[in-house]
């Protein structure tokens, strides 16, 4: 997996800065990835944080010291020239009774850092690439083992004894990037569904593939849509997990662009939270078709779910300057569609999706990096 992510991923390279990002659950993959850093010739440090003080910030901190972020951050965005973020908890509901405007507020604060960070990637100066490492406490929210979630994982990256991941995530880039360049010239997608009928603007948005150089695993297709351009119902049967929190069965109303109408059988509160964390977070700042078939189930982890083939997914507020995206919220917010049974998505009027497919094939093209937030 460091391999994977260094050389494919990244592609470090020698006296390049990187810094690591995880927390101390993730050690093993951390000192993986900075000894594979090393052999690249790289110039490499790590950010590693301890579970709880965050929670504790966001419990006990003051207004100013809950949006504070060091200047030193900026500083060290500007400079490194690669991330990795290592996404591993061994509490992941730990956020689960915080305030829900603190916790908006301390996560607004912060977006800042990544939105600069996105641009400078938009801009080919940086790159990142977020990954997870396999704990006891993100098996247990997939309802597997330890031994289960971990086969899991690694088969989803394919770094399983005797694969060639680096072969099977530019095989996985060829098909994306066609399928990006037939999207390209879609005016309007119309998403149709249980409950849903949500019609989006695309007009003169990029469709960015997603194929292993920014998430590991990867495999999806997705766009930024134009902001004032969204209206209609959209329903989510699969639970919207933010930061510790889980809203059951969200529905949205967007006239405008914007959502007018929003209810949750479970953490409206939380909901109504984030939508009003600033102007733009009840904007979209993305659409994106689900496409790895080798995910097929939910785990209550976004970095697997808004991959599993067969769904859609948008997201509520900051979208990707690089695809058009305009949206700068402090909000990014993923909220995942099954269509795998019943579902169908028109572009322009013509149906191009059904029950989870595509209904005409594409032939691979050389390669497109892929970018996720």
């Amino acid at each position: 997996m460091a391999e994977l992510v260094v050389g494919y991923s990244l592609e470090l390279g020698e006296g390049e800065i990187l810094r690591i990002d995880g927390s101390d659950a993730a050690a093993p993959l951390v000192v993986a990835v900075h000894d594979a850093a090393l052999a690249a010739g790289a110039h490499v440090y790590t950010n590693v944080s301890l579970e709880g003080l965050a929670e504790l910030l966001v419990r006990r901190g003051s207004e100013e010291q809950l949006t504070y972020v060091s200047p030193m951050q900026w500083e060290e965005i500007e400079l490194i020239d690669a991330m990795v973020t290592i996404w591993s908890e061994i509490n992941t509901r730990s956020f689960s009774l915080a305030d829900p405007g603190r916790h908006g507020r301390y996560i607004a604060a912060r977006r800042g850092l990544s939105n600069r960070f996105w641009d400078r990637i938009g801009a080919g100066e940086a790159r990142w690439c977020g990954t997870l490492y396999p704990t006891h406490g993100h098996a247990q929210d997939a309802e597997m083992s330890l031994a289960d979630y971990e086969d899991f994982v690694y088969a989803a990256c394919h770094v399983r004894h005797g694969e060639d991941p680096v072969a099977h995530w530019r095989g996985v880039s060829a098909e994306l990037g066609a399928r990006a360049e037939a999207l390209a010239d879609v005016s309007e997608l119309r998403i149709v569904g249980p409950d849903t009928d949500l019609v989006l603007g695309v007009a003169g948005r990029t469709w960015i593939a997603a194929d292993g150089k920014i998430n590991l695993p990867d495999g999806e297709v997705f766009t930024s849509p134009i902001e004032e351009a969204t209206a209609g119902d959209i329903r989510f049967t699969f639970p919207a997990i933010f930061n510790g929190h889980e809203v059951e069965d969200v529905r949205l109303r967007f006239e405008g662009g914007r959502v007018v109408a929003a209810e949750a059988s479970r953490g409206g509160d939380y909901l109504r939270a984030l939508l009003e964390l600033d102007d733009e977070a009840s904007l979209l700042g993305e659409v994106a078709f689900g496409l790895n078939y080798e995910i097929d189930r939910f785990t209550r982890n976004i970095l697997f779910d808004e991959k599993i083939g067969g769904t859609i997914h948008v997201a509520l507020g900051a979208g990707f300057p690089e695809a058009g995206g305009k949206n700068r919220s402090g909000l990014h917010w993923d909220l995942i569609c099954d269509l795998r049974s019943d579902g169908e998505v028109y572009a322009d009027g013509e149906l191009i999706w059904r029950a989870g497919k595509f209904l005409a094939p594409v032939e691979p093209v050389a390669g497109a990096a892929g970018v996720r937030g």
